[in-house]
């Protein structure tokens, strides 16, 4: 309550992860982060509604989320690839890649 951040405790985080002005922050039960991954403020990596198992996304090594964006439902974020400020992913995310938008599409 105090930093604002809610990380779920059976939620798998690697190692460095940094969580840039934390106001906002939402991380999923069955969420899984890698190594080396920079998230900025108001992020979500949240669940589809009324989904069952595993549910939320897996973010892999070297990802940075811009602040505000939705990450939604059991999708991967490739190693290395960017997401824009605002944006709302529903898809899995090429590694590398850089997507912007709603729906977010890559660049």
């Amino acid at each position: 309550m105090i930093t604002g951040v809610e990380i779920h405790p059976a939620a798998k985080i690697g190692r460095r992860l940094v969580i840039d002005h934390g106001m906002g922050i939402v991380i999923g039960e069955t969420a899984v982060i890698g190594n080396d991954v920079l998230i900025y403020h108001g992020v979500t990596l949240g669940a589809k509604s009324g989904s069952v198992g595993k549910r939320h996304p897996n973010i892999s090594d070297n990802v940075v989320v811009g602040a505000q964006s939705a990450i939604i439902g059991d999708i991967t974020l490739g190693k290395g690839s960017r997401v824009g400020a605002g944006s709302v992913v529903t898809r899995d995310v090429a590694n590398g890649a850089t997507v912007i938008g709603n729906p977010a599409r890559e660049i």
